[in-house]
């Protein structure tokens, strides 16, 4: 069965909108990517003292379950170079699911929708320009509501 789903994409290491085209075609190879939202530059989150990002997100359809798709993202992220450091660091790219349907997930691995979604204004503000009267299934609010909520301190700005 055909589940639509969301990723969130970010690079701050090297060619970042290099980095976020070749995501895009690995993961045209074991999803069917729908959409993809604009570019953003944004300011790092937690850990100032690094390149600010490139984010997008990118709507796609998969027969994978969950896991198994989870587990292709991280094959993604680690062929090109992601390696598991110290959290919010830099990276070459990272891919986040971010809702799987409405579906909630609460596994040791795997939460979706991704716990923290709805404080960072660098998935909203992608999120809105594809999505923004879906409804978060823990929250309950659209992804406008979400948007809106927030006196959002961090800078997204679009990436010309």
């Amino acid at each position: 069965m055909m589940s639509r789903v969301y990723l969130g994409l970010g690079s701050n290491i090297g060619d970042k909108a290099s980095q976020i085209t070749e995501a895009l075609d690995r993961l045209a190879k074991v999803v069917t990517v729908k959409r993809v939202s604009p570019l953003y530059l944004t300011e790092p989150v937690g850990l100032k003292d690094q390149a600010w990002f490139i984010n997008c997100v990118v709507e796609v359809d998969t027969e994978k379950e969950p896991e198994q798709l989870l587990s292709a993202l991280q094959s993604i992220e680690k062929a090109m170079g992601r390696v598991k450091t110290k959290g919010k660091g830099p990276r070459p790219i990272d891919i986040d699911l971010l809702f799987y349907d409405d579906q909630v997930v609460n596994r040791k691995n795997l939460v979706i929708p991704h716990p923290r979604l709805h404080m960072r204004l660098f998935v909203l503000q992608p999120l809105m320009d594809l999505i923004p009267r879906f409804v978060h299934p823990v929250l309950h609010k659209t992804i406008q509501e979400l948007y809106d909520a927030s006196p959002w301190s961090e800078i997204v700005t679009p990436y010309k």
